[in-house]
């Protein structure tokens, strides 16, 4: 699988560490940064590993800060991108079976590495079931594409 990993100078070394996990398992990540732990703006990071998604470059990303809250926000601010934050395994689950997130978050401040080598293989190995939750998931890009007429006007 295509993924797309990004961070900022606060959680540098825990992307390193996630990255490698993930080219262990035989997956292509392309890394969209920090690459040294000098403070960076994550919006921009955030914002181009959710553009790569959308633009089909890659099919997952992964995006770590102190926390992945801000990163979280970012992301979902990118239209047909659908982002959660992902620190125990059932909501890592529920993030691609139910809601069908493209885009993982996590805190480096929050979580040990061991715990997200875990939820990363949950959260690859999970799949949108659809059924009940497609309507939901539907609704959510219903109300995106209504906003983004508005600002289109």
């Amino acid at each position: 699988m295509k993924i797309a990993i990004g961070c900022d100078e606060a959680a540098y070394s825990f992307k390193e560490v996630i990255k490698n996990y993930l080219v262990s398992k035989g997956h292509e990540v392309e890394d969209f940064g920090v690459h040294d732990v000098n403070p960076v703006l994550y919006p921009d990071i955030a914002y181009a590993v959710s553009k790569s998604i959308v633009e089909s470059k890659n099919e997952r990303g992964v995006l770590i800060c102190g926390t992945g809250i801000g990163m979280n926000i970012t992301a979902n601010k990118v239209p047909g991108i659908r982002s959660a934050v992902c620190h125990d395994p059932f909501s890592t689950e529920r993030a691609r079976k139910s809601n069908n997130a493209q885009v993982m978050c996590m805190g480096a401040r929050v979580i040990a590495s061991e715990l997200a080598k875990t939820l990363i293989d949950i959260w690859l190995d999970s799949e949108f079931t659809g059924g009940a939750s497609t309507e939901k998931v539907e609704k959510i890009g219903y109300y995106e594409q209504k906003e983004m007429k508005k600002e289109a006007i």
